[in-house]
């Protein structure tokens, strides 16, 4: 039987076209690549996946009925983590749970059902922690624009909670690692990307893209954090476990003027 590396473009119902695929045509797997990103094999042929949201809604249903949503959450994390080969071991779980007559999902004897689960934890961290270091800033028309790099592709797992805390008011979340961005307009949130001059620096407010009272604000909340910050108590071992450093330049607290 001749080995496939199959090429899709990037999206989860992209992968679950994919998956769908593998078992119509009955194929044997050898990677999966990203358009844009693929590498050919001296091991395997190339097949190349066009997107079907008919196909991939068939095998998201299949799975929901064998793992649970929990479960299948955990899938999706995994799929959003971009982790190198993440997309053979959700293959091997799901080819096992659909095979199987009970549900699979926390059987960690199982080595992809417990990588699976270690990934998304890592995930839903990265997410909490976006959930949490989020900061806006309210740009001259009006819209309150935020820019992050987090570790993960979390921005679909955050949408719900800031359509929720934040409807009424306009604003766009930025990941400048993944060049795209989710925007809300008081009635929905779409996705987003954007052509930065070459002279944006998304660390910085500069008073030409933002509100003057943007600027009095932030120095007001460095005041604030200053202010209670008693330094026999300081321990930055402990305030770098939680506030990784990496996080630091799109905090407003710690985003030198």
């Amino acid at each position: 039987m001749n080995t496939f590396s199959i090429h899709y473009d990037g999206t989860f119902d992209g992968f679950l076209t994919a998956v769908f695929e593998v078992y119509f045509q009955k194929l044997k797997v050898f990677s999966f690549q990203k358009h844009g990103m693929s590498q050919n094999s001296l091991f395997s042929q190339n097949l190349d996946v066009l997107t079907d949201e008919v196909k991939a809604n068939r095998v998201w249903k299949s799975l929901k009925e064998k793992i649970k949503s929990r479960a299948c959450h955990q899938l999706y994390c995994a799929f959003l983590s971009e982790e190198a080969g993440a997309e053979m071991i959700m293959l091997r779980f799901i080819k096992r749970a659909l095979a199987s007559s009970k549900n699979i999902a926390t059987d960690y004897s199982d080595a992809d059902v417990l990588q699976i689960a270690q990934i998304s934890k890592m995930v839903g961290r990265e997410k909490h922690r976006m959930e949490a270091f989020i900061r806006f800033r309210l740009t001259r028309n009006g819209i309150y624009f935020a820019t992050c790099e987090p570790d993960f592709n979390v921005l679909p797992l955050i949408k719900k909670h800031f359509q929720s805390r934040y409807a009424d008011q306009r604003w766009i979340i930025y990941d400048m690692k993944r060049n795209y961005g989710l925007m809300y307009d008081l009635q929905e949130t779409q996705i987003v990307t954007m052509n930065f001059d070459e002279s944006f620096d998304a660390t910085k407010t500069s008073a030409t893209l933002f509100e003057d009272a943007e600027l009095d604000f932030q120095t007001l909340w460095k005041d604030y954090f200053k202010s209670t910050n008693i330094e026999s108590r300081k321990n930055m071992k402990l305030h770098v476990r939680h506030v990784p450093k990496r996080y630091w330049k799109y905090l407003s607290e710690k985003r030198p003027f």
